[in-house]
């Protein structure tokens, strides 16, 4: 094939000097005509000073358009050569330029659509029975085109097929019921691209589009998706539609300005040839330093892209294409064609051809056509992608087939409407060249792209396959060679990637750019949203830089733990102290040392510490409400208990003291069994204010999740420190009472001070009690309860130490002073001393 091509290319070289007939080979009569749609030319002539609706010409061929044009010719000419698809049925078509705008080809497609055989468009109430010009259009090639044209042939339901249209628009089936393109839609090409990014690490990227439906669209696309895919977009532009405009340079070098300043190495790029071409020449004028482009079909195969002077220093250029196979046969036809437009004979052939196409019409204004050699196009011809054109025609001549009712032999002679196509292009598959096709929902084909790489050698451009996607993307990056001096790929980030367990934090003005910050105690990261760190659940916590959360567990003091099992010890002692007193007490109860310091109160007193140091294991173990109420009540009660048999002493004490002549009368009560009474008193006035402890609110069980980080602490709450301070305010007073009794007693050194242990023991309650309120109120940890239990065991043995141990070491070794002279009558005889 290569050298028949290069054999045709230097004869049509030679002979291309005169002007050939090349532009009277798109118009042929047919049983079926398919119109075409194609951008034979570019640059329109002064359309915006356009004040009249005259014909639109353009300046410059568009050789790609013209190749497309001729593969739709190659198409229906096999198709007519074909004695299986078709037999018996002649297709006939009917091309013309397009300018690449849409007020051009608005002027063929109302062609198209006049009724068969005049130049009118017939208006009635139901078009079932319309015989249009055309049974289909094959193009146009721009998404802005179609989007004016497929809202006309939509209108009378004329299959239209483009081989480029690839906005996503376009899949709207109800605004344009019958379009359909060979071409995937631009959602699919954004997706490729952005997962390129992702790949490479690429983050901080700049996108540009030229200002039409094709660059518009492809780039709110990519925008509406560059977010899901960690992607920040430093810089996003249009190249302006109208080159020509002064304004536009200015637009031009503005744009590349800000790419400077943002300093991003990655620009993506969504621009037809022209638009890029102007972007890439200010470009290399204005020295932008090499960076990244990502591009895409519409102007990496352009030759006017690659024909720029000192486009290789624009840096590395990698983008994708659509996979499309090779159309066999179709350069030789080319080179043949080109070959026969130069014989008279052939031109003439041709001309009356297009004379039993209604002359009189518009022609396909490509004059440029008849002075092209194959010289002239065959760098394009050996690239171009011609297979969306050629599918697109076999896709209307498959659903004619069907339609009809061909067999492989024959087709009969039966008159097909536009509209009767629609239903075989929706739902049979076909056949080209053993590929096989389908329209899916939204009327389009999808066969994957080609990552491709723009390779130089020697000055000559090469487009390097490195890669495609179609589900999944597969690079082959050992083929990819950078423009960097080491060749590796460059970097582009505004960001790296979070570990789990770090949130996004937004940095500068940019919303996608941002550090990455552990999440803090007690919050998880969670993949739904990556920019913010949850809370835990009340009941959970969870470490720095989590990803979870996790179940807290209770804290309370353990009956195993080592403070714990100190505590029970010192308990333990105090308990066995107390009891060993009592026993001592007991056994010596006659004695003048035990009846002068209560007797028989005394037992009960000790009774009352033993049961008061043994209501430390209240606060041990996992609390309850119940266990919570009662701490207080019986740490109240015990010492209401012990505190009455002071409170009984020190009464005793200040009438000997303080009232000896009214003594007599008034030791009877406080004395003897009448002393029972007070105690039973002072119990009762203490069990009342428990009750008002209790109906006022009483102390509660309560779930601490703020005090530890990892545990819920289970504490005793005060829900009431008015009830609180109104119980424990009675054994207050008690003991101060106690206090005012027997803090200014004397005796003479020859008698002993009972009134002297009973100040100190409340002094020491006092003491403790101090710091006992001021930790109690502020601590919220596991050691409030030990400092109940440290408060309990503390004011036990205080009491033990300063009222009663100094009795029993009298008891023990000091027998010889345990004489009613030493205890009984000190109490009775200084004052008389004093009198005197």
């Amino acid at each position: 094939m290569v050298p028949d091509l290069l054999l045709c290319l230097s004869f049509g070289y030679a002979a291309a000097l005169k002007p050939t007939c090349l532009s009277a080979q798109f118009r042929r009569p047919g049983d079926y005509i398919i119109g075409g749609l194609f951008p034979f030319g570019m640059d329109t002539v002064n359309l915006t000073a356009r004040s009249e609706p005259t014909l639109i010409t353009c300046e410059r061929l568009f050789v790609d358009g013209l190749i497309w044009a001729l593969g739709m010719k190659f198409a229906i000419d096999q198709i007519n050569n074909s004695t299986s698809l078709l037999p018996g049925v002649k297709l006939g078509y009917d091309m013309y330029d397009t300018c690449f705008e849409p007020v051009a080809a608005l002027q063929p497609s109302l062609l198209f659509l006049t009724q068969n055989g005049t130049t009118g468009i017939g208006v009635l109430c139901n078009y079932t029975d319309y015989q249009p010009r055309v049974t289909a259009v094959i193009g146009p090639h721009k998404s802005d085109l179609c989007l004016v044209t497929a809202k006309l042939f939509s209108f009378l339901l004329i299959p239209q097929v483009s081989y480029g249209a690839s906005s996503e628009k376009l899949s709207n089936t109800e605004l344009y019921p019958s379009f359909y393109r060979t071409v995937p839609s631009d959602k699919n090409l954004v997706e490729a691209v952005a997962l390129l990014l992702n790949e490479f690490g690429w983050n901080w990227i700049a996108t540009i589009g030229s200002d039409d439906e094709y660059g518009r669209g492809a780039q709110g696309l990519f925008l509406s998706i560059a977010g899901n895919h960690s992607i920040c977009i430093a810089f996003e532009g249009l190249i302006p539609r109208d080159l020509a405009d002064p304004k536009a340079k200015t637009q031009l070098e503005d744009t590349i300005q800000l790419i400077n300043k943002t300093k991003v190495n990655i620009i993506v790029l969504f621009a037809f040839s022209q638009a890029a071409q102007a972007l890439l020449e200010h470009s290399i004028r204005m020295g932008l330093s090499e960076k990244v482009w990502i591009g895409t079909e519409a102007w990496m195969l352009s030759d006017i892209t690659a024909s720029i002077p000192n486009i290789q220093s624009i840096g590395t250029v990698l983008g994708f294409i659509m996979k499309a196979g090779t159309v066999p046969g179709f350069q030789r036809y080319v080179a043949d064609l080109l070959t026969s437009v130069q014989q008279d004979k052939f031109c003439q052939e041709s001309r009356e051809f297009n004379h039993l196409m209604n002359s009189d019409m518009m022609d396909t204004h490509c004059k440029h056509c008849d002075h092209i050699s194959l010289h002239d196009i065959s760098s394009v011809l050996s690239h171009s992608q011609i297979q969306p054109v050629y599918v697109a025609v076999y896709s209307v001549a498959y659903a004619l087939h069907r339609a009809l009712g061909c067999t492989h032999q024959a087709c009969p002679k039966a008159s097909v409407r536009s509209w009767q196509l629609l239903h075989f292009m929706n739902t049979l598959p076909f056949k080209v060249n053993g590929q096989s096709f389908r329209f899916d929902q939204s009327h389009s084909t999808n066969t994957g792209y080609k990552l491709i790489l723009w390779s130089w050698k020697n000055g000559t451009l090469t487009y390097l396959p490195v890669g495609d996607y179609e589900e999944f993307l597969y690079i082959n990056k050992s083929q990819i060679q950078f423009h960097t001096a080491d060749q590796k790929e460059p970097t582009s980030e505004c960001f790296t990637h979070c570990k789990p367990g770090q949130f996004r934090q937004i940095k500068g003005f940019h919303l996608c750019c941002y550090d990455c910050t552990d999440c803090p105690e007690n919050t998880f990261w969670s993949t739904k949203d990556s920019s913010t760190c949850t809370p835990c659940l009340e009941h959970q916590w969870a470490p720095v830089q989590s990803t979870q959360c996790y179940d807290r567990s209770e804290r309370y003091l353990f009956w195993d733990e080592p403070l714990t099992i100190a505590l029970l010890t010192l308990m333990s002692i105090t308990v066995s102290l107390t009891c060993l007193t009592a026993a001592l007490f007991l056994k010596n109860l006659e004695t003048p040392l035990v009846q002068a310091s209560g007797g028989k109160l005394n037992l009960f007193a000790l009774f009352m510490l033993t049961l008061l140091c043994l209501s430390c294991c209240l606060y041990i173990g996992k609390p309850s409400n119940n266990l919570c109420m009662l701490q207080q009540i019986v740490y109240a009660l015990c010492l209401n208990g012990c505190f009455s048999t002071f409170f009984i002493k020190s009464l005793e004490i200040t009438l000997v003291t303080e009232f000896p002549r009214c003594a007599h009368t008034f030791l009877y009560w406080v004395t003897q069994r009448r002393a029972w009474l007070l105690v039973a008193l002072c119990l009762l006035t203490e069990c009342l204010l428990c009750f008002c402890y209790l109906c006022l609110g009483p102390d509660n069980l309560l779930s601490d999740y703020k005090s530890l980080p990892t545990e819920v602490l289970l504490v005793c709450n005060t829900e009431s420190w008015f009830a609180f301070a109104l119980m424990h305010g009675c054994n207050g007073c008690l003991a101060f009472v106690c206090f005012l009794c027997t803090f200014m007693v004397q005796t003479s050194g020859k008698k002993y001070n009972i009134a002297r242990g009973i100040t100190f023991a409340i002094l020491i309650y006092f003491i403790i009690w101090i710091f006992f309120v001021a930790i109690f109120a502020t601590l919220k940890t596991v050691f409030r309860s030990v400092t109940q239990i440290g408060t309990i065991l503390t004011t036990s043995l205080g009491i033990l130490g300063t009222y009663y141990i100094p009795k029993c070491y009298i008891i023990l070794f000091k027998p010889d002073l345990n004489t009613v002279d030493y205890f009984q009558n000190s109490l009775r005889e200084e004052p008389e001393e004093d009198s005197q």
